[in-house]
C-alpha cells in the first residue's frame, strides 16, 4: 500500500484529510501513518491546518482558501541551512501566506524582525543541516517557531566562551553582547527578540527558559534532552509595542547598543537568594564592560553580603569608570548594604 499515494488522492478528491481518516482506512498506528504526512509537509507537498489532533491537512495549492475558511493561516516547511538567506524565506512566508493582511505596522516590523533575527542565528550557529519553519496566526496571536538539529545553543556556548554548565551559557546569553561569532555577529538578536514578543521561548539540551513580558517575568526551568534548539516566538496581533521604542530603551545617544539588564537571581537558580561572595559578584560582572548602562535587578534577592556588592559597586565600579551601574528592585536589607558599599 502507498500511503503516500493514498494521502494526496484523499486529498484531491475531498480537498482535506486527517491522520485519523488515514489510520482508519489502512489500520496502520497513528504514529507510522503521521510520519507519511510530515514527509509530504516537509516537501511542500501538502499543508498543515490547525494544531494537534485537529489538523487537516491540504494540498498546497489550495492553503490560502482552506485557511482562509478556518480562519488560520500557517506556514510549516523544512529548509537546507547551508546558503540559506532569512529574509527570503520571510518574503516566501509572507507571500505563500498573507499571514500580516490588516496586520498593523508596528506588529509587522516586530514579527519580521524576530522572525528573521532567530531564523538567521540557526542558520549561522546551529550547525545543523535542515532548519524548520513553523508560523501560524490564529484569532489574535501570531507565533512562530525556529528549530534546528544542531548542536545547542547552549552547548554552542558553553564550547565557545569555556563555560562549565548551561546555567552559565544562559546567564551570558541574557546579558547581550555575547555571541559565538563576534565577527559577524554583535550578540543583539536574543536579546531584543525576547523583549519584543509577548511570549518568548527556549528550548535546547536539558533546559527551558520561558519569557513572559506581559508579567515582566521569566523561568529557567529542566527538560527532558532534546537535540538542537527550538525557538517560539508569539505576539498579539492587537499589540501596542513599537520596535523602535525597545531599541531606545538600550541605545545610547550615540546609537550604540549601551544599555542591558542582569537579573542577579539567576545566578543562583534553585537556592535561597543570598549573595555573598566576590566570586559571586565577579560571575555577575563577566562582559558587563561592554555596556555604558547596567541595570542590575535585585528582585528576589534576600540579602547581600559586603564582599559581594563592594566587588560591584567599588572595586568594579572604579576598574570601569564609564560604565554607569544602577541597581532596581533591591529590598531595605540589599539597599543598605548597597548604599554603604557605595561611601566606603
Amino acid at each position: 500500500m502507498n500511503i503516500r499515494e493514498l494521502i494526496q488522492n484523499k486529498i484531491s478528491k475531498s480537498g482535506q484529510t486527517t491522520v485519523s481518516e488515514v489510520v482508519k482506512e489502512t489500520g496502520f498506528s497513528r504514529a507510522y501513518v503521521h510520519r507519511f504526512f510530515q514527509a509530504l509537509t516537509d516537501e511542500g507537498l501538502i499543508v498543515r491546518i490547525g494544531q494537534a489532533n485537529r489538523a487537516k491537512y491540504v494540498l498546497s495549492g489550495q492553503e490560502n482558501i482552506q485557511k482562509a475558511k478556518l480562519g488560520i493561516l500557517s506556514f510549516n516547511r523544512v529548509f537546507k541551512a547551508k546558503g540559506l538567506q532569512e529574509d527570503q524565506v520571510w518574503d516566501k512566508v509572507v507571500s505563500e501566506t498573507g499571514i500580516l493582511n490588516g496586520v498593523s505596522e508596528n506588529v509587522r516590523r516586530i514579527v519580521e524582525y524576530g522572525f528573521t533575527e532567530m531564523l538567521n542565528n540557526a542558520i549561522e550557529h546551529s550547525h545543523s543541516e535542515d532548519v524548520k519553519i513553523m508560523i501560524d496566526r490564529q484569532p489574535g496571536l501570531i507565533r512562530f517557531d525556529v528549530i534546528d538539529r544542531g548542536v545547542g545553543i547552549f552547548e554552542n556556548i558553553i564550547h565557545a566562551r569555556h563555560l562549565k554548565s548551561a546555567e552559565e551559557a544562559i546567564q551570558d546569553l541574557l546579558k547581550g553582547k555575547q555571541t559565538t561569532a563576534p565577527e559577524e555577529h554583535s550578540g543583539e538578536g536574543i536579546f531584543f527578540t525576547r523583549r519584543i514578543a509577548d511570549t518568548f521561548v527556549i528550548r535546547s539540551s536539558q533546559k527551558k527558559i520561558f519569557f513572559d513580558n506581559r508579567k515582566d517575568d521569566f523561568t529557567v526551568s529542566s527538560i527532558k534532552p532534546v537535540s538542537g534548539t527550538k525557538v517560539t516566538f508569539a505576539i498579539a496581533i492587537d499589540s501596542g509595542k513599537n520596535l523602535t521604542d525597545v531599541f531606545k530603551k538600550y541605545t545610547t545617544e550615540e546609537y550604540e547598543f549601551g544599555t542591558t539588564e542582569v537579573t542577579v537571581r539567576l545566578y543562583k537558580p534553585g537556592q535561597a537568594g543570598t549573595f555573598v561572595s566576590r566570586s559571586q559578584a565577579r560571575r555577575v560582572l563577566v562582559g558587563l564592560e561592554k555596556f555604558k548602562n547596567v541595570i542590575l535587578d535585585f528582585s528576589g534577592v534576600a540579602a547581600v553580603g559586603q564582599g559581594f556588592v563592594d566587588e560591584i559597586f567599588r572595586v568594579w565600579k572604579k576598574k570601569y569608570s564609564e560604565t554607569r551601574v544602577t541597581p532596581v528592585n533591591a529590598n531595605e536589607d540589599v539597599e543598605f548594604m548597597i548604599r554603604r558599599s557605595m561611601l566606603t
